[in-house]
């Protein structure tokens, strides 16, 4: 099975956010408002202030698109040209698990994929060629006209060892909507360490980090 690329928005908000605590007094209890340090360096989920285009669809679109709610469904390619080696796929599964244990997201496997309809499969993974110099891609296949999300997006990464659970933290992220460091908001550079796995060239071991996760649960 081989599906038929694409890969890099949110407006600034404030970098607290108030937290309710009960206090008790004279028997009646009331909530009091506590600012909460929002630890992310960065806006870097889209759309941001340096990021603002609409989703999409297509290989050749070259835009970053969200996911469409919080509830992610995945599949990797197990059969014919695209299917990725065992090896490859613990290493999604490394990366997947970060995004299910330490972010809202709710992931899980989807072992009979859908294409089409009202609950297609969110990410599709495969292995294959990449245009150009880079190593990774996502794309949207079905988005959201008008807005900045997408219903199903599509992973390729080359095949030879390029799955590591940095590249599949990458390709990952940009699935949900991150970005990299120059279109973020404010901007870093884009190999700056507070982007985790989202830097421009992750490492092999690259993780999400707590700049990703601050932004991925601020958004679902």
């Amino acid at each position: 099975m081989s599906p038929a690329s694409a890969a890099p928005p949110r407006s600034v908000q404030s970098h607290r956010r108030r937290a309710g605590i009960a206090v008790a007094l004279s028997g009646i209890t009331v909530i009091a408002a506590a600012a909460v340090t929002w630890a992310a360096a960065t806006d870097n989920l889209v759309p941001t202030n340096n990021y603002t285009v609409g989703c999409l669809t297509g290989m050749s679109g070259g835009t970053v698109c969200r996911t469409d709610n919080a509830d992610v469904t995945y599949y990797m390619d197990s059969g014919g040209n695209d299917k990725l080696e065992d090896i490859d796929k613990a290493n999604v599964r490394v990366a997947i698990q970060e995004f299910h244990d330490k972010t809202d997201l709710k992931v899980s496997y989807d072992s009979s994929p859908s294409w089409a309809g009202d609950s297609e499969t969110d990410i599709y993974y495969a292995e294959a060629t990449v245009p150009g110099s880079d190593e990774g891609l996502t794309w949207c296949n079905d988005n959201s006209p008008g807005a900045f999300k997408c219903d199903q997006q599509y992973v390729r990464i080359e095949g030879g060892g390029h799955y590591s659970p940095g590249l599949s933290c990458h390709e990952t992220g940009h699935a949900v909507g991150l970005l990299h460091g120059a279109e973020a908001s404010p901007t870093l550079p884009n190999q700056d360490s507070k982007l985790g796995c989202m830097k421009k060239t992750p490492g092999f071991a690259d993780s999400l980090g707590t700049n990703n996760r601050e932004n991925i649960n601020a958004n679902y």
